[in-house]
Protein backbone atom coordinates (compact mmCIF):
# COMPACT_ATOMS: atom_id res chain seq x y z
CA UNK A 1 0.00 0.00 0.00
CA UNK A 2 2.87 2.24 0.73
CA UNK A 3 3.88 2.54 -2.80
CA UNK A 4 0.67 3.23 -3.99
CA UNK A 5 -0.20 6.02 -1.10
CA UNK A 6 3.41 7.94 -2.48
CA UNK A 7 2.21 7.66 -5.85
CA UNK A 8 -1.38 8.07 -6.35
CA UNK A 9 -2.36 10.35 -3.22
CA UNK A 10 -0.81 13.93 -3.19
CA UNK A 11 1.93 14.40 -0.16
CA UNK A 12 2.33 17.20 2.00
CA UNK A 13 6.17 16.74 2.49
CA UNK A 14 9.02 14.87 1.25
CA UNK A 15 9.11 12.30 3.59
CA UNK A 16 5.72 11.46 5.06
CA UNK A 17 5.77 8.46 7.78
CA UNK A 18 3.51 6.44 5.65
CA UNK A 19 2.41 4.17 8.00
CA UNK A 20 0.20 1.30 7.12
CA UNK A 21 -3.00 1.32 8.86
CA UNK A 22 -4.88 -1.52 9.50
CA UNK A 23 -7.76 -0.19 12.45
CA UNK A 24 -7.75 2.00 15.21
CA UNK A 25 -9.32 1.25 18.45
CA UNK A 26 -9.15 3.06 22.33
CA UNK A 27 -5.56 4.32 22.19
CA UNK A 28 -4.00 2.50 19.72
CA UNK A 29 -3.64 2.38 16.47
CA UNK A 30 -2.53 -0.98 14.40
CA UNK A 31 -0.80 -1.37 11.12
CA UNK A 32 -1.29 -4.32 8.52
CA UNK A 33 1.54 -6.04 10.32
CA UNK A 34 -0.59 -6.15 13.05
CA UNK A 35 1.95 -3.93 15.23
CA UNK A 36 -0.17 -1.76 17.86
CA UNK A 37 0.76 1.92 18.54
CA UNK A 38 -0.22 4.00 21.32
CA UNK A 39 -1.36 7.18 19.56
CA UNK A 40 -0.31 10.18 22.07
CA UNK A 41 -1.36 12.44 19.39
CA UNK A 42 -5.07 11.43 18.35
CA UNK A 43 -5.18 12.74 15.05
CA UNK A 44 -3.40 15.95 15.76
CA UNK A 45 -6.19 16.42 18.74
CA UNK A 46 -8.91 15.53 16.94
CA UNK A 47 -10.13 11.85 18.14
CA UNK A 48 -11.44 13.47 21.16
CA UNK A 49 -12.39 10.10 22.78
CA UNK A 50 -10.22 7.92 20.93
CA UNK A 51 -10.38 5.29 18.18
CA UNK A 52 -13.84 3.65 17.82
CA UNK A 53 -15.32 4.53 20.49
CA UNK A 54 -18.45 2.90 21.43
CA UNK A 55 -20.98 6.00 21.90
CA UNK A 56 -19.62 7.51 18.70
CA UNK A 57 -19.87 4.36 16.08
CA UNK A 58 -23.25 3.70 17.58
CA UNK A 59 -24.17 7.32 16.46
CA UNK A 60 -22.93 7.50 12.92
CA UNK A 61 -24.26 4.06 12.41
CA UNK A 62 -28.06 5.26 13.47
CA UNK A 63 -27.73 8.30 11.46
CA UNK A 64 -26.63 6.15 8.60
CA UNK A 65 -29.45 3.87 8.43
CA UNK A 66 -31.54 7.47 8.17
CA UNK A 67 -30.40 9.55 5.78
CA UNK A 68 -26.28 11.11 4.71
CA UNK A 69 -26.62 14.35 2.94
CA UNK A 70 -30.05 15.34 1.59
CA UNK A 71 -29.93 19.50 1.42
CA UNK A 72 -27.21 22.43 1.48
CA UNK A 73 -26.61 24.26 4.71
CA UNK A 74 -29.42 25.94 6.55
CA UNK A 75 -32.29 25.01 3.88
CA UNK A 76 -33.60 22.06 6.16
CA UNK A 77 -34.01 21.23 9.55
CA UNK A 78 -31.99 18.17 10.38
CA UNK A 79 -32.40 16.47 13.62
CA UNK A 80 -28.07 15.70 14.83
CA UNK A 81 -27.60 19.41 13.16
CA UNK A 82 -30.08 21.23 15.02
CA UNK A 83 -29.36 19.04 18.56
CA UNK A 84 -25.62 19.66 18.09
CA UNK A 85 -25.74 23.33 17.80
CA UNK A 86 -28.43 23.38 20.60
CA UNK A 87 -26.04 21.51 22.76
CA UNK A 88 -23.03 24.20 22.03
CA UNK A 89 -25.45 27.28 22.95
CA UNK A 90 -26.55 25.29 26.58
CA UNK A 91 -22.58 24.71 27.12
CA UNK A 92 -21.18 28.19 25.87
CA UNK A 93 -21.51 31.62 28.02
CA UNK A 94 -24.29 34.45 26.50
CA UNK A 95 -24.17 35.90 23.79
CA UNK A 96 -22.62 32.51 22.31
CA UNK A 97 -25.67 31.22 21.06
CA UNK A 98 -25.77 31.16 17.18
CA UNK A 99 -23.40 28.41 16.03
CA UNK A 100 -22.65 28.21 11.77
CA UNK A 101 -21.28 24.39 11.14
CA UNK A 102 -18.54 23.64 8.04
CA UNK A 103 -16.53 21.12 7.08
CA UNK A 104 -13.15 21.74 8.72
CA UNK A 105 -11.51 24.38 11.52
CA UNK A 106 -9.71 26.45 8.66
CA UNK A 107 -13.23 26.88 6.90
CA UNK A 108 -14.62 28.03 10.39
CA UNK A 109 -11.53 30.34 10.48
CA UNK A 110 -12.68 31.90 6.84
CA UNK A 111 -16.37 32.20 8.03
CA UNK A 112 -15.17 34.34 11.33
CA UNK A 113 -13.39 36.72 9.35
CA UNK A 114 -16.33 37.11 7.24
CA UNK A 115 -18.68 37.88 10.09
CA UNK A 116 -16.41 40.18 11.94
CA UNK A 117 -15.89 42.32 8.85
CA UNK A 118 -19.66 42.30 8.33
CA UNK A 119 -20.77 42.96 11.47
CA UNK A 120 -18.32 46.12 11.69
CA UNK A 121 -18.00 47.16 8.04
CA UNK A 122 -14.36 47.12 8.71
CA UNK A 123 -11.24 45.64 7.29
CA UNK A 124 -8.75 44.75 9.08
CA UNK A 125 -8.03 41.98 11.04
CA UNK A 126 -5.43 41.87 13.51
CA UNK A 127 -3.89 38.04 14.28
CA UNK A 128 -0.57 37.08 16.11
CA UNK A 129 2.99 36.60 15.63
CA UNK A 130 3.44 32.60 15.19
CA UNK A 131 0.06 31.67 14.86
CA UNK A 132 -1.37 29.07 12.76
CA UNK A 133 -5.71 29.28 11.87
CA UNK A 134 -5.12 26.86 8.89
CA UNK A 135 -4.10 26.94 4.98
CA UNK A 136 -6.84 27.91 3.13
CA UNK A 137 -6.05 31.52 1.77
CA UNK A 138 -8.16 33.57 4.65
CA UNK A 139 -6.04 31.47 7.21
CA UNK A 140 -3.12 31.48 5.82
CA UNK A 141 -2.94 35.17 5.44
CA UNK A 142 -3.37 35.30 9.35
CA UNK A 143 -0.07 33.74 9.26
CA UNK A 144 3.25 35.78 9.42
CA UNK A 145 5.62 33.17 8.33
CA UNK A 146 6.42 34.67 5.01
CA UNK A 147 8.19 31.01 3.98
CA UNK A 148 5.11 29.37 3.83
CA UNK A 149 2.79 32.83 2.47
CA UNK A 150 5.50 33.55 -0.18
CA UNK A 151 4.60 31.35 -3.24
CA UNK A 152 0.82 32.12 -2.68
CA UNK A 153 1.07 35.74 -2.95
CA UNK A 154 -1.66 37.68 -3.31
CA UNK A 155 -3.15 36.88 0.24
CA UNK A 156 -5.96 38.69 1.73
CA UNK A 157 -5.36 42.28 2.20
CA UNK A 158 -5.34 44.37 5.49
CA UNK A 159 -3.88 41.76 7.78
CA UNK A 160 -1.73 42.92 10.75
CA UNK A 161 -0.27 40.87 13.58
CA UNK A 162 0.66 41.61 17.28
CA UNK A 163 2.69 39.78 19.99
CA UNK A 164 0.61 36.83 21.97
CA UNK A 165 0.70 37.90 26.13
CA UNK A 166 2.50 41.45 24.94
CA UNK A 167 -0.26 44.39 26.30
CA UNK A 168 1.95 47.28 24.65
CA UNK A 169 0.86 46.07 21.09
CA UNK A 170 -2.99 46.59 22.00
CA UNK A 171 -1.91 50.47 21.08
CA UNK A 172 -2.73 48.77 17.26
CA UNK A 173 -5.74 47.75 17.82
CA UNK A 174 -8.10 50.66 16.57
CA UNK A 175 -11.06 51.69 15.15
CA UNK A 176 -10.05 50.54 11.90
CA UNK A 177 -10.00 46.72 13.35
CA UNK A 178 -12.67 44.52 12.37
CA UNK A 179 -11.55 42.18 14.92
CA UNK A 180 -8.48 40.23 16.95
CA UNK A 181 -8.22 36.70 16.21
CA UNK A 182 -5.97 34.56 18.74
CA UNK A 183 -5.98 31.27 19.60
CA UNK A 184 -6.66 30.76 22.71
CA UNK A 185 -3.22 28.38 23.54
CA UNK A 186 -1.12 28.91 20.74
CA UNK A 187 -0.33 25.76 18.85
CA UNK A 188 2.15 26.11 16.63
CA UNK A 189 3.92 28.40 18.42
CA UNK A 190 5.05 25.38 21.43
CA UNK A 191 1.65 25.46 23.45
CA UNK A 192 1.92 28.95 24.88
CA UNK A 193 -0.61 29.57 27.27
CA UNK A 194 -2.11 33.35 27.54
CA UNK A 195 -0.59 35.09 31.21
CA UNK A 196 -1.30 37.74 33.28
CA UNK A 197 -4.88 38.17 32.56
CA UNK A 198 -3.91 38.75 28.58
CA UNK A 199 -6.97 37.78 27.05
CA UNK A 200 -9.11 39.28 29.35
CA UNK A 201 -7.19 42.72 28.91
CA UNK A 202 -7.37 41.61 24.83
CA UNK A 203 -11.28 41.62 24.80
CA UNK A 204 -11.73 45.16 26.46
CA UNK A 205 -9.27 46.49 24.33
CA UNK A 206 -10.91 45.43 21.48
CA UNK A 207 -14.34 46.75 23.01
CA UNK A 208 -12.64 50.71 23.45
CA UNK A 209 -12.85 50.45 19.77
CA UNK A 210 -15.37 48.54 18.19
CA UNK A 211 -13.54 45.85 17.08
CA UNK A 212 -14.58 41.98 17.69
CA UNK A 213 -12.47 39.27 19.59
CA UNK A 214 -12.41 35.83 17.91
CA UNK A 215 -10.93 33.03 19.74
CA UNK A 216 -9.41 29.86 17.73
CA UNK A 217 -10.52 27.02 19.94
CA UNK A 218 -9.51 25.09 17.49
CA UNK A 219 -7.10 22.57 19.46
CA UNK A 220 -7.85 23.62 23.00
CA UNK A 221 -11.15 23.02 22.97
CA UNK A 222 -13.73 19.96 23.94
CA UNK A 223 -12.40 19.38 27.55
CA UNK A 224 -8.58 18.78 26.36
CA UNK A 225 -7.37 21.66 29.11
CA UNK A 226 -10.05 20.27 31.62
CA UNK A 227 -12.95 23.24 30.62
CA UNK A 228 -15.29 22.59 27.61
CA UNK A 229 -13.78 25.33 25.98
CA UNK A 230 -10.19 26.68 26.89
CA UNK A 231 -11.04 30.12 27.23
CA UNK A 232 -13.23 29.43 30.11
CA UNK A 233 -9.88 28.70 32.16
CA UNK A 234 -8.99 32.42 31.53
CA UNK A 235 -11.64 34.97 32.52
CA UNK A 236 -12.99 35.49 28.81
CA UNK A 237 -15.68 35.52 26.59
CA UNK A 238 -15.25 36.36 22.88
CA UNK A 239 -17.45 37.64 20.51
CA UNK A 240 -16.66 34.74 18.14
CA UNK A 241 -15.78 31.04 18.86
CA UNK A 242 -13.99 28.60 16.35
CA UNK A 243 -13.90 25.36 17.00
CA UNK A 244 -12.99 21.76 14.93
CA UNK A 245 -10.85 19.10 15.36
CA UNK A 246 -11.95 17.37 18.63
CA UNK A 247 -15.32 18.38 17.97
CA UNK A 248 -16.15 15.81 15.22
CA UNK A 249 -14.85 12.87 17.40
CA UNK A 250 -12.95 11.49 14.38
CA UNK A 251 -14.92 12.95 11.33
CA UNK A 252 -14.43 16.45 9.88
CA UNK A 253 -15.86 19.54 10.86
CA UNK A 254 -15.85 23.11 12.00
CA UNK A 255 -17.94 25.33 13.69
CA UNK A 256 -18.35 29.18 14.50
CA UNK A 257 -20.63 30.39 17.44
CA UNK A 258 -21.68 34.00 17.93
CA UNK A 259 -24.74 36.10 19.55
CA UNK A 260 -27.50 35.31 17.16
CA UNK A 261 -27.67 39.12 16.37
CA UNK A 262 -24.21 39.11 14.72
CA UNK A 263 -25.01 35.80 13.05
CA UNK A 264 -28.07 36.84 11.18
CA UNK A 265 -26.16 39.40 9.35
CA UNK A 266 -24.95 36.42 6.85
CA UNK A 267 -28.49 36.20 5.59
CA UNK A 268 -29.22 39.36 3.81
CA UNK A 269 -26.85 42.13 2.47
CA UNK A 270 -26.23 39.86 0.19
CA UNK A 271 -28.24 37.12 1.30
CA UNK A 272 -26.25 33.41 1.24
CA UNK A 273 -23.35 35.48 2.95
CA UNK A 274 -21.88 32.29 3.77
CA UNK A 275 -22.20 29.43 2.25
CA UNK A 276 -21.53 25.35 2.62
CA UNK A 277 -23.14 22.39 1.02
CA UNK A 278 -21.68 20.27 3.01
CA UNK A 279 -21.84 22.07 6.52
CA UNK A 280 -23.90 20.28 9.03
CA UNK A 281 -23.55 16.57 7.59
CA UNK A 282 -26.05 14.41 9.41
CA UNK A 283 -23.65 11.68 9.86
CA UNK A 284 -20.37 14.12 11.17
CA UNK A 285 -23.16 16.14 13.13
CA UNK A 286 -24.26 12.81 14.78
CA UNK A 287 -20.41 11.96 15.78
CA UNK A 288 -20.02 15.14 17.48
CA UNK A 289 -23.09 15.33 19.36
CA UNK A 290 -22.49 11.99 20.85
CA UNK A 291 -18.94 13.25 21.46
CA UNK A 292 -19.61 16.86 23.41
CA UNK A 293 -22.37 14.26 25.38
CA UNK A 294 -19.86 11.76 26.46
CA UNK A 295 -17.04 14.57 27.44
CA UNK A 296 -19.82 16.94 29.39
CA UNK A 297 -21.24 13.81 31.25
CA UNK A 298 -18.51 11.77 32.56
CA UNK A 299 -15.04 12.27 34.28
CA UNK A 300 -13.00 13.27 31.71
CA UNK A 301 -12.90 16.92 32.10
CA UNK A 302 -11.83 16.52 35.77
CA UNK A 303 -9.36 13.85 35.14
CA UNK A 304 -7.57 15.96 32.17
CA UNK A 305 -5.30 18.30 34.91
CA UNK A 306 -4.13 14.67 37.13
CA UNK A 307 -3.43 13.54 33.54
CA UNK A 308 -1.44 16.71 32.90
CA UNK A 309 0.55 16.46 36.37
CA UNK A 310 1.18 12.21 35.56
CA UNK A 311 2.61 13.37 32.79
CA UNK A 312 4.66 16.20 34.22
CA UNK A 313 5.74 13.53 36.83
CA UNK A 314 6.85 10.84 34.36
CA UNK A 315 8.92 13.03 31.94
CA UNK A 316 11.51 14.63 33.69
CA UNK A 317 14.82 14.49 31.83
CA UNK A 318 17.68 16.94 31.37
CA UNK A 319 17.24 16.73 27.66
CA UNK A 320 13.86 18.23 28.40
CA UNK A 321 13.77 21.62 29.08
CA UNK A 322 10.35 22.57 29.85
CA UNK A 323 6.40 20.85 28.59
CA UNK A 324 4.19 23.81 27.95
CA UNK A 325 0.48 23.89 27.93
CA UNK A 326 -2.33 22.65 30.12
CA UNK A 327 -4.30 19.59 30.71
CA UNK A 328 -3.48 17.56 27.39
CA UNK A 329 -2.22 19.78 25.10
CA UNK A 330 1.24 19.26 26.10
CA UNK A 331 4.73 20.07 24.57
CA UNK A 332 7.66 18.99 25.81
CA UNK A 333 10.30 20.77 24.18
CA UNK A 334 13.65 19.04 24.59
CA UNK A 335 17.41 20.59 23.97
CA UNK A 336 17.35 20.40 20.01
CA UNK A 337 15.61 20.07 16.91
CA UNK A 338 17.59 16.82 16.38
CA UNK A 339 17.02 14.80 19.73
CA UNK A 340 13.58 15.95 18.80
CA UNK A 341 13.25 14.19 15.62
CA UNK A 342 15.15 11.39 17.02
CA UNK A 343 12.65 10.55 19.67
CA UNK A 344 9.64 10.85 17.53
CA UNK A 345 11.22 8.63 14.70
CA UNK A 346 12.89 6.14 16.72
CA UNK A 347 9.20 6.44 18.92
CA UNK A 348 7.28 5.04 16.48
CA UNK A 349 9.55 1.91 15.95
CA UNK A 350 9.25 1.72 19.37
CA UNK A 351 4.96 1.13 19.05
CA UNK A 352 4.59 5.19 20.21
CA UNK A 353 3.05 8.15 18.23
CA UNK A 354 4.26 11.49 18.72
CA UNK A 355 4.42 14.09 16.20
CA UNK A 356 5.47 17.68 15.40
CA UNK A 357 4.41 20.96 16.27
CA UNK A 358 4.64 23.70 13.15
CA UNK A 359 7.04 26.45 14.60
CA UNK A 360 8.48 25.03 17.65
CA UNK A 361 11.25 22.29 16.45
CA UNK A 362 12.19 21.15 19.71
CA UNK A 363 8.64 20.01 20.62
CA UNK A 364 7.41 16.84 20.94
CA UNK A 365 3.34 17.00 20.38
CA UNK A 366 1.54 15.38 23.55
CA UNK A 367 -2.08 15.37 22.61
CA UNK A 368 -3.47 12.08 23.65
CA UNK A 369 -7.29 11.09 23.69
CA UNK A 370 -8.88 12.56 26.56
CA UNK A 371 -10.15 8.60 27.07
CA UNK A 372 -6.07 7.35 27.37
CA UNK A 373 -5.63 5.22 30.69
CA UNK A 374 -3.37 6.69 33.85
CA UNK A 375 -1.10 2.82 32.97
CA UNK A 376 -0.83 3.76 29.07
CA UNK A 377 0.22 7.37 30.11
CA UNK A 378 3.24 6.00 32.13
CA UNK A 379 3.53 3.57 29.69
CA UNK A 380 4.46 5.99 26.88
CA UNK A 381 6.42 8.48 28.83
CA UNK A 382 8.48 5.40 29.77
CA UNK A 383 9.15 5.14 25.85
CA UNK A 384 10.11 8.40 25.66
CA UNK A 385 12.35 8.52 28.82
CA UNK A 386 14.14 5.27 27.35
CA UNK A 387 14.53 7.08 23.94
CA UNK A 388 16.04 10.25 25.95
CA UNK A 389 18.33 8.11 28.11
CA UNK A 390 19.93 5.94 24.73
CA UNK A 391 20.44 9.46 22.94
CA UNK A 392 22.19 11.06 25.94
CA UNK A 393 24.59 7.51 26.36
CA UNK A 394 25.46 8.03 22.74
CA UNK A 395 26.45 11.65 22.98
CA UNK A 396 28.58 10.75 26.15
CA UNK A 397 30.46 7.73 24.06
Amino acid sequence: MKSEFLKYQAQTSPYPLALEISHAKGSYIYDTNKKAYLDFVAGVSACTLGHSHPKVIEAIKNQADKYLHVMVYGEYAQQPAVQLCQFMAKHLPDPLEATYLVNSGTEAIEGAIKLARRVTGRSQIIAAHNAYHGNTMGSLSLMDFEERKAPFRPLLPDISHITFNYEPHFKHITQKTAAVIVETIQGGAGFIEPTNDYLAKLKTRCHEVGALLILDEIQPGIGRTGKLFGFQNYNVIPDIVVTGKGLGGGLPIGAFTASKTHMDTLQNSPKLGHITTFGGNPLIAASALATLKQVVNSDLMSEVLNKEKLIKKHLKHPLITKIRGRGLMLAALTTSEDITNQVILEAQNQGLILFWLLFEPKALRITPPLTISNEELIKGCGIIIDLLNKISDQNKS
